[in-house]
């Protein structure tokens, strides 16, 4: 909780350090960008005008874009607080959903603030300037101008913030891990992101909020030589003209429109104007001059080095020159207004921008591609090995480079040869461990074949006797007269009665050694051949007679599968992965007796189907969930919890199999091995 809140400390101190750095830097500079008039700001002239100062109206535009930020991030630090404490009562199962909504979340905060931080406040610039019928370019001017300094705030606050936001992810997921089973494949959840789109979206805005703020500095620094120079042909124009001072042929007005008539415009926009001694402006055309340009020029200009200099409005690219004659007694004033935008100018800083940004934008974009390329050369290797598809741990991805990535592929590299050794180590393993599971699955059998074998061979031996007494008698009948053919049949018949028993008990003795001897050989000689179910179920009733009979529990053999169709395989291994689990189900039924465990065997489709069922106390699931992933047992530490993993990977890997289990607790379990034909 404490490494949480620390972190969200900071984030919030980071956006706003952020936010009064770069906003107290272009505090002075934004007024020269937008060609702000001389000691125009932050005075009574401007409160007349605007009814704000400049500081006024700036710091208006901070305090409200900073309020946005901090509530966003307030309401986030809320809302990451709710969900931390639904993650830590929630149930196991729940906790993973939620964890990746809640991951979701916090990693779409910086996308929100960071829309926040740019576009409502210009939303909020061009609605205010809409409502004073502004100029349209002046307010696309300080837009763009505001557009860039909130990007490059949300730019620089994104970059240091993501880090922090994503630390939070990790401090919470190992404050939940361990009460909660946390899922980590995060795609299952989350959308994936592209960091190529990650790459863009913190480089693009950086180069465009740069080329605005050069655009928009180097337009301002052409304005103001172009205004000097401008200033400077007028002035001279002005001051060249000839003016009378008595005249009694015309009207003052008439005569200095035809004066002002002489001197060349620079421009079609520009025009001359006469401001008459009761401050009645007259304008060429009709045109009307501002009531900012009217009152500069008599409140503000004459305090300035050039005082015969006005200004049309703050951000506006129009001044005026003006010059007073005396005519028959009054001051008269002459000007003329000029505009200093250029169309030529704008459409070639238009142009240099599209051509840098579309170059900007490919020059990433291969840059990105150069990069993701390589990681997922990398990433694809990992997931091919996580999925287990046709890994190859001998391949070894080139190293192309010597920075960062190329040390990712030879980690990489390096991990191949470490999971190959510890895969053939565990290969190893696992060869030692079945065959030690098969040496103990022998040595419960000893007392069962002892068993089997003493019946047949006392029966042999009873065979041996009867055989000797029949020999003996028929020794003595070949000298007695009295015995005659019949009895000499008689007595050759009992003898071939006893042959054909001693040949049934050595069958099934022979029968019983066969199914031994498959047990116990090792996991290193697969006997890969054909058998049919007979076969099968024969060598399993042989193998699990004595534990049945000993356990006072039936088998209930079912096989519905015709002796014509044939697996190709190894027999022994499937036999003993069915003892296994015949064994499992005596266990579970934990002593009592006259229970029934039913083996079937059926065919569906192209497979073999073999069931072994029992109704016994059944499997949780949490039991269930983990049977075939782990070593789990329920036999406390009298078992190892091999034999269930183990015969899940027999059939997987001699026969392409599957394991499937139904157990519901209470009621019994039945396992079902699928065996494609």
């Amino acid at each position: 909780m404490k490494k949480v809140s620390k972190k969200w400390i900071q984030i919030l101190l980071l956006y706003n350090l952020v936010f009064f750095g770069v906003t107290l830097f272009f505090y002075k500079i934004v007024p020269v960008i937008l060609c702000y008039p001389p000691n125009s700001i932050d005075n009574s002239f401007q409160v007349a005008i605007n009814g704000l100062t400049y500081s006024q109206q700036y710091l208006a535009i901070v305090i409200s874009s900073l309020i946005l930020e901090n509530m966003i991030l307030i309401f986030s630090l809320l809302k990451i607080n709710t969900m931390r404490n639904r993650l830590k009562t929630c149930k196991k199962e729940e906790a993973t959903k939620l964890y990746y909504s809640f991951s979701k979340s916090i990693l779409k905060i910086p996308n929100i603030i960071y829309f926040i931080q740019v576009i409502i406040p210009i939303i909020m610039i061009a609605a205010t300037f809409s409502m004073l019928k502004g100029d349209l370019f002046i307010t696309l001017k300080v837009c763009v101008l505001y557009f860039a300094i909130l990007a490059l705030i949300a730019s620089i606050a994104y970059i240091f913030s993501i880090k922090i936001f994503k630390q939070i992810l990790v401090d919470i997921f190992y404050e939940i891990i361990d009460s909660a089973n946390i899922d980590s494949d995060f795609t299952k959840y989350v959308r994936r992101s592209s960091l190529k789109k990650v790459i863009f979206m913190v480089t693009v805005p950086m180069f465009t909020v740069t080329a605005f703020l050069i655009a928009l500095t180097g337009y301002a620094s052409i304005i103001s030589e172009t205004g000097d120079l401008t200033f400077r042909i007028y002035e001279q124009d002005l001051n060249n003209l000839s003016i009378e001072s008595s005249i009694s042929d015309q009207d003052e007005v008439s005569y200095l429109k035809e004066k002002l008539k002489e001197i060349p415009l620079q421009k079609d926009s520009d025009f001359y104007f006469i401001l008459t001694p009761d401050g009645t402006s007259i304008a060429q055309n009709n045109q009307e001059l501002s009531i900012f340009f009217l009152k500069y020029l008599d409140e503000i200009a004459p305090t300035q080095p050039q005082p015969n200099r006005t200004y049309d409005f703050y951000g506006d690219d129009s001044q005026g020159i003006v010059r007073t004659v005396s005519i028959n007694g009054q001051d008269w004033t002459i000007g003329i207004r000029y505009n200093l935008v250029s169309n030529s100018i704008l459409v070639g800083l238009l142009f240099i921008f599209a051509v840098l940004f579309i170059v900007n934008i490919v020059i990433l974009y291969n840059f990105s591609n150069y990069i993701i390329d390589d990681i997922n050369r990398v990433s694809k290797a990992l997931l091919k090995i996580s999925k287990n598809k046709n890994v190859d741990f001998n391949y070894k991805l080139p190293v192309i480079s010597n920075d960062e990535i190329g040390d990712l592929v030879n980690a990489f590299n390096q991990i191949q040869t470490l999971t190959k050794n510890n895969i053939d180590q565990i290969h190893k393993n696992q060869d030692t461990l079945m065959e030690r599971e098969r040496l103990a699955s022998l040595g419960q059998l000893i007392g069962g074949i002892a068993h089997n074998l003493k019946t047949p061979i006392m029966s042999i031996s009873g065979a041996g006797e009867g055989l000797t007494d029949l020999i003996r008698e028929y020794k003595e009948s070949i000298q007695d007269p009295e015995v005659t053919v019949s009895d000499h049949l008689e007595i050759a018949q009992d003898m071939q009665n006893w042959v054909f028993k001693i040949k049934e008990y050595t069958e099934y003795m022979s029968d019983v050694i066969t199914a031994v001897k498959g047990q116990a050989v090792t996991l290193s000689s697969d006997q890969n051949i054909q058998f049919n179910m007979d076969e099968l179920l024969k060598r399993i009733d042989i193998l699990m007679k004595h534990e049945l009979k000993n356990a006072l529990i039936s088998l209930n053999i079912q096989n519905h599968v015709s002796n014509d169709i044939y697996l190709k395989g190894d027999v022994n291994s499937l036999v003993q992965v069915i003892n296994n689990m015949i064994s499992n189900s005596i266990q579970a039924y934990q002593g009592k007796t006259n229970e029934t465990i039913e083996l079937i065997v059926e065919k569906e489709d192209s497979k073999i189907l073999i069931s072994i069922k029992d109704h016994a106390s059944g499997m949780t699931a949490e039991v269930k969930e983990k049977l075939f992933k782990e070593m789990i047992t329920t036999k406390g530490k009298n078992g190892t919890g091999l034999g269930l993993f183990m015969s899940y990977s027999t059939v997987k890997a001699h026969f392409g199999g599957n394991i499937l289990v139904d157990s519901q607790l209470g009621k019994g379990t039945t396992f079902i091995i699928v065996l494609p034909l």
